[in-house]
């Protein structure tokens, strides 16, 4: 079987860290292990004796229970901490691809889950949410889900998009599933860092073969701790658990005593005001770009996240436009055309304010060198 690659995360890879400014990050600034230990009140004696063994594989008692307790109705034993939300995207998607069937794909979206499902030979049928506004069509949902169709993937608050869908929109796709007995996958490692402050509705609870991935990279700032779970019910856990024998085995002990300390009431609270302070103040810096170039661009602003999708209102190839400012300006951007929108930049808004402003002139002054001067010799 041909492997299909993650192409998103190959440009992310390959690129990241060659740059002046990353723009195609999706998270807020991280914090540094300093702040993390002042904004948590952990004592320095307790990292210095901390002893660097093999954790519990499926994550400690304490990270477990303070992960269950973001989620009403569940306990301890319905999480499976992995690696990062997406360790837990793929052992879920593993397991639930070993059951044979279909499966069904919000787009846009983060596409590991149908790369991971088209390497594994397992059918998917792409459920679009409708443009410009990225409004869910639950009628078109219904349309695609069958007797087939082994598992829906959502992602809520979504990713590139910035939208939030709530109460209608969870009732909508579980009752899809439940029609046909399907499996939910929620990834919903945005949620909490919502703009306005309200936190998005979980899917999880609302029907019992709903799977909730989350972790500590995008609302919480903490992508290097490498913390992300599962949360799941009716004994699934078990099966994702053993999933993960055969991948990393356990957390880092030091990272899963730090995202415990990051997920006591108190810390967890200061973390999610921080990302909602930078996200509000930068999108502000965006959205004043952006009215300066009302004729070039349409956009509709996010709801939450660090990332804002825009649209030229005209054709542009943006692979080649993030490969000119990637080469000319040491600045990287998301193209459109690597989730399927080939007129659309995704844009991080989670840097310092002063790193987004110098980044936001750099793809200005590759906008003007190629996609506007090139207009101009078209009509001279």
């Amino acid at each position: 079987m041909t492997f299909v690659p993650f192409e998103m995360e190959r440009w992310q890879s390959i690129h990241e860290h060659a740059v002046d400014l990353n723009l195609s990050e999706s998270g807020v600034h991280p914090l540094t292990l300093a702040e993390l230990v002042e904004l948590a009140d952990i004592e320095r004696g307790a990292l210095d004796g901390l002893l660097l063994e093999y954790v519990q594989s499926n994550g400690g008692q304490l990270l477990r229970e303070r992960i269950a307790a973001i989620y009403p109705g569940a306990a301890a034993e319905d999480v499976v901490v992995t690696n990062g939300s997406a360790e837990a995207n793929f052992v879920a998607a593993w397991d639930l691809a070993a059951q044979g069937g279909e499966f069904v794909f919000m787009e846009p979206n983060y596409f590991q889950i149908r790369g991971i499902a088209e390497n594994l030979g397992v059918p998917v049928k792409s459920w679009w949410l409708d443009q410009p506004s990225w409004d869910a069509d639950l009628a078109a949902l219904e349309e695609l889900v069958n007797e087939k169709t082994r598992a829906i993937f959502v992602c809520n608050p979504n990713n590139p998009t910035g939208r939030c869908f709530g109460d209608e929109f969870i009732a909508g796709v579980t009752a899809a599933a439940e029609r046909v007995g399907a499996w939910v996958l929620a990834d919903e490692v945005y949620r909490g860092a919502e703009h306005h402050g309200e936190e998005t509705p979980s899917l999880w609870g609302s029907y019992d073969r709903v799977i909730a991935v989350s972790g500590l990279s995008k609302a919480y700032g903490l992508p290097g701790l490498r913390i992300g779970w599962a949360v799941a019910g009716d004994g699934h856990a078990e099966r994702l658990w053993a999933r993960k024998d055969y991948t990393t085995i356990s957390p880092s002990a030091l990272s899963e005593y730090l995202a415990g300390a990051a997920l006591e009431s108190r810390a967890r609270i200061a973390l999610l005001e921080r990302t909602r302070g930078i996200l509000n103040t930068n999108w502000q810096v965006l959205q004043a770009w952006l009215e300066e170039r009302a004729d070039l661009f349409s956009w509709r602003a996010p709801e939450a996240g660090a990332i804002s999708l825009i649209e030229f209102r005209r054709e542009v190839d943006t692979g080649a436009l993030a490969e000119a400012l990637r080469r000319d300006e040491s600045c990287l951007i998301q193209p459109g055309c690597q989730f399927g929108l080939p007129r659309h930049l995704r844009l991080g808004i989670g840097p310092p304010k002063a790193r987004l402003e110098d980044g936001l002139d750099r793809l200005a002054r590759v906008i003007d060198s190629t996609v506007l001067a090139d207009e101009q010799g078209v009509g001279s």
